[in-house]
């Protein structure tokens, strides 16, 4: 079945996890492409103030909800129904994170960050899915390159993106089976500069940090609006594709490498200014928010050529033939 999906100038769009990084790059970018956007984080103070930032009017508005309850996701489409008459896209974006091997990591931080990230994602995508199945729309979850291959130090969040990509699935072929009009993608980012460090609960003896490449948080955020107007099942972000085969294709290696090399570069051998982060606190803690970017000491990549190739193969297909044109015209005058 064909879907089509509306212009995001023509849709109202509820994002779980907005209140900073790739959720919030993706509200600014939605507001400007003319959308109505429904922010929806734990932090109201970051919300209100994002929302007078944005300045977008009638066109935005926030819930203050956890995701984790189902009850609070259910509040968040009701008060969007109620303002802006229902909803085109939902994106499951919210998410949480504890660093620490996995013998010295409490139950209690375990469940937080799988009722956060696959019971959230769960929760919006069933209640996202009652609302689209008669009238169509996209539901987009956020992935990881831990939905293929799991980190050190990061056990229950490579185990629940992992069970995202199951769930996604699942429920991609079941809609697909009863015809309903809904598009569903699963965005898979790599390593990206956001606060997710500074919002992670941290056992490691030294802060954590992403091993290189890691991209900016605008990157992820126009894959995701581009999946919001365009239908498309997998979108990778950067290397997590390579990464991703690699690990179906050669798992030892894959293992001998992380042991190897990942192991110890997942430390940073700085200490941790906020250990606790904001895994249980709905305040966030000490932990800044309201923030698109992090504190990524290195180079941040402003863009994702294969993501890019991907989204827009004809595009890309031109340019490249134009470029070999090009270049054969300026071979052929040399001769």
């Amino acid at each position: 079945m064909n879907l089509t999906l509306k212009p995001l100038r023509e849709q109202v769009i509820v994002i779980t996890g907005a209140s900073s990084g790739i959720g919030l790059a993706t509200a600014r970018m939605a507001v400007e492409a003319g959308a109505r956007v429904v922010l929806v984080a734990r932090n109201e103070e970051a919300l209100a103030d994002i929302q007078r930032q944005l300045d977008a009017g009638d066109r935005l508005m926030y819930v203050v909800a956890d995701v984790g309850k189902r009850e609070e996701l259910d509040r968040v489409a009701s008060d969007t129904l109620d303002r802006f008459g229902g909803f085109d896209t939902w994106i499951n974006n919210a998410g949480a994170s504890v660093w620490g091997r996995l013998d010295e990591v409490d139950d209690e931080d375990h469940h937080r960050v799988m009722q956060t990230n696959y019971w959230g994602t769960l929760y919006g995508s069933t209640i996202a899915m009652a609302h689209l199945r008669e009238k169509g729309g996209a539901i987009i979850n956020i992935g990881s390159l831990e939905s293929a291959v799991a980190l050190p130090f990061h056990a229950t969040y490579s185990a629940s993106k992992h069970a995202i990509k199951a769930l996604t699935e699942v429920m991609r072929v079941e809609l697909q089976k009863s015809q309903a009009p809904i598009s569903v993608t699963l965005v898979r980012p790599s390593s990206t500069d956001t606060l997710f460090m500074d919002h992670s609960k941290n056992r490691l003896p030294s802060a954590p940090i992403f091993p290189p490449p890691v991209y900016a948080p605008e990157v992820v955020a126009q894959a995701i609006l581009y999946a919001a107007e365009h239908p498309q099942r997998d979108v990778y972000i950067g290397n997590t594709k390579f990464l991703t085969r690699l690990a179906q294709h050669a798992p030892g290696l894959t293992d001998w490498i992380k042991r190897t090399f990942i192991y110890d570069k997942l430390q940073s051998g700085k200490p941790d200014s906020d250990p606790q982060g904001a895994l249980h606190n709905a305040d966030v803690g000490n932990a800044i928010d309201g923030l698109v970017s992090g504190n990524y000491p290195g180079r941040t990549m402003k863009t994702s050529l294969y993501t890019r190739a991907s989204q827009h193969p004809v595009a890309t297909t031109a340019a490249v033939m134009l470029g070999a044109l090009t270049l054969a015209s300026l071979m052929t005058r040399r001769r």
